[in-house]
């Protein structure tokens, strides 16, 4: 798909993996929605790379559709759905103090995966009867899922669980979207240079990048955004899950 002049919705677009996403899609010349929960840091990155901003919270079925009512209002339908939105709270099935409260696990699945499917449900129903481009495309879901969906750590269940159901949801969406010319790929990255693990102290992030075999670093953003801009420009790639990890295997702790 040539991205210029079309719509793209960028979830957790304001920071981190959907920040660098969101201004890769801009420089290309793509209208980019951007999508958080931080409505202050979603104004800031819509007025840096000419966007619009909308303030969501992803797992919220009303707070996903007004942010969406509004996308459509202003611009229309998005034909790019790239979905970066989630937390990662650790927490071990049973600790120190007794098992895991169900709410932390309940609120990873929430986010992470409900959120991702919440915004895929819409996307989906607003593309479906654009006119179709080339080779009958209408349009190109990107999801985020993790490496921990496949080499989950201790203390990793609720986040391995929700990024496992990003994983086993993307062919069958991708089969199902596949008469109406919409794409599904998923990308599970390792350690990337996120907001998140930039908050960890410097001996812990070496730490990290020592174990991936090579490059020997954490990830970029970019390196990230440069994927998807690639998946949304190959119209073969569909009902796939990439890893982007240097060859990192996660240990079990």
């Amino acid at each position: 798909m040539d991205v210029k002049d079309v719509i793209a919705l960028v979830t957790g677009g304001a920071s981190g993996l959907g920040g660098a996403t969101a201004e890769a899609l801009a420089a290309a010349g793509t209208r980019v929605a951007v999508l958080d929960r931080n409505e202050a840091a979603a104004e800031a990155m819509a007025a840096r790379i000419g966007g619009l901003a909308l303030a969501c919270d992803v797992a919220d079925e009303a707070s996903a559709e007004a942010a969406f009512d509004k996308l459509l209002a202003t611009w229309g339908a998005p034909r790019i759905l790239v979905n970066c939105a989630g937390i990662g709270t650790p927490g071990r099935v049973v600790g120190k103090e007794g098992p895991m409260p169900l709410a932390q696990f309940r609120k990873v699945i929430e986010v992470n995966l409900i959120g991702t499917f919440n915004m895929i449900r819409l996307m989906a129903a607003a593309a479906l009867p654009l006119p179709a481009l080339a080779d009958g495309e209408r349009g190109v879901i990107v999801n985020t899922a993790s490496i921990a969906a496949f080499d989950g750590q201790i203390g990793q269940a609720a986040y391995s669980a929700s990024k496992g159901g990003i994983v086993g949801m993307t062919l069958p969406l991708a089969r199902e979207f596949a008469r109406g010319g919409i794409r599904v790929v998923t990308i599970a990255p390792g350690i990337f240079a996120t907001p998140l693990l930039m908050g960890l102290a410097e001996e812990v992030r070496a730490s990290l990048a020592a174990n991936v075999p090579f490059p020997a670093r954490l990830g970029e953003p970019p390196e990230f955004a440069a994927l998807v801009m690639h998946i949304i420009g190959n119209v073969m790639l569909n009902g796939e899950t990439i890893r982007l990890d240097g060859a990192l295997r996660m240990p079990p702790r």
